[in-house]
């Protein structure tokens, strides 16, 4: 991510300025953020992340969200954002997800505003929404982004490293920053509910190793055990290989980077390979360097395919979880057992 342009300085001390000086704002969207004495009787209260600690006042009645997560777990915990970012990944045409279409229209509730497809956050329009709490707590958002949007409102950043928060304490984390603990609670127990199942169903994952891939446009990356999706998969009954964390480097907080000409050294029980089409993910099962793997030799590999079930599971959310769970199971079942 690069520095902020001079103009989006501008830009934000201007709108600060204007809602300071009593500009009227936008009115709230449909939201549950506002209801209940109890939950509202718990403000302030003060979240610790990376940059300090960040101190909301009142319970969000106006919630904009960055990065990858939040806005799902808000939505399943009651909360409709009045601004959330565009996801090119697996997005449709206006950057939706489709697992939030469906939530929303299950409730007839109008697509919040879809903030401008960027790689840093888009301070103009994100102060134009008037938001009483901005939450990122999975992102990748840099101390001086942190302190240009905590001009605008109250920043909820990611406890430790960048995109590498668990995402079970993402929900937990949006619970507490829109007084929603019981929800969170409850939405995390059936969550939990439904991955303690599906480990129940399938033994064959128990104590078997596993390694998460993507081979795209000739870079390999591998996905440290920090990573959420890698985490998920530990829910289910898999350890992390030790080749994964033998070979890791610094490169960043949950992945490196690894040539072809070492991949016979990420050894594991089963591997999972994301390919974003099926033509990427052909093309790495059967390049050279691919079958040098013992997990491609035995077919103890998972392949999820499409940008939307990858993102389904890869990192998982509040809504999304279950939307991809079952088809992933199956996937991870074939190659569990391919191993013997």
């Amino acid at each position: 991510m690069h520095r902020p342009p001079i103009r989006a300085l501008v830009a934000v001390a201007a709108l600060v300025a204007l809602t300071l000086t009593g500009c009227s704002a936008p009115a709230p969207q449909a939201t549950d953020a506002a209801a209940g004495d109890s939950a509202a009787a718990s403000f302030p209260v003060t979240i610790e992340n990376a940059f300090g600690s960040t101190v909301i006042p009142k319970q969000p009645t106006r919630v904009v969200t960055w990065g990858w997560g939040s806005a799902d777990d808000a939505i399943a915990l009651g909360v409709i954002p009045v601004a959330m970012p565009f996801q090119a990944y697996a997005g449709d045409a206006q950057g939706v997800l489709p697992w939030i279409s469906e939530a929303l229209a299950k409730t007839g509730t109008p697509t919040p505003t879809v903030l401008p497809d960027s790689t840093e956050p888009p301070y103009e329009d994100i102060a134009k929404a008037a938001p009483d709490v901005i939450l990122a707590a999975y992102s990748g958002i840099t101390a001086e982004q942190y302190a240009l949007l905590s001009k605008i409102a109250p920043v909820v950043g990611y406890p430790d490293q960048p995109w590498a928060t668990d995402w079970r304490d993402l929900i937990t984390i949006t619970g507490t920053a829109l007084g929603k603990t019981t929800e969170a609670a409850t939405l995390l127990a059936g969550i939990d509910e439904k991955i303690a199942a599906a480990a129940a169903a399938h033994p064959e994952f128990k104590g078997k190793s596993i390694a998460l891939v993507a081979d795209s446009s000739g870079t390999f990356y591998v996905y440290k055990k920090e990573d959420p999706r890698v985490a998920f998969t530990l829910d289910l009954g898999f350890v992390n290989a030790p080749a994964v964390d033998a070979l890791a480097t610094d490169q960043a907080s949950f992945y490196y980077t690894l040539s072809h000409e070492q991949l016979d050294k990420l050894t594991s029980d089963v591997l999972v390979n994301f390919g974003t089409t099926q033509e990427e993910s052909d093309a790495f099962l059967s390049a050279g360097y691919a079958q040098a793997m013992p997990q491609v030799q035995r077919g103890s590999v998972a392949s999820p395919v499409g940008a939307a079930f990858i993102s389904s599971v890869s990192p998982p959310t509040g809504l999304s979880l279950t939307w991809g769970l079952d088809d992933y199971v199956t996937m991870l079942s074939a190659a569990a057992k391919a191993v013997g």
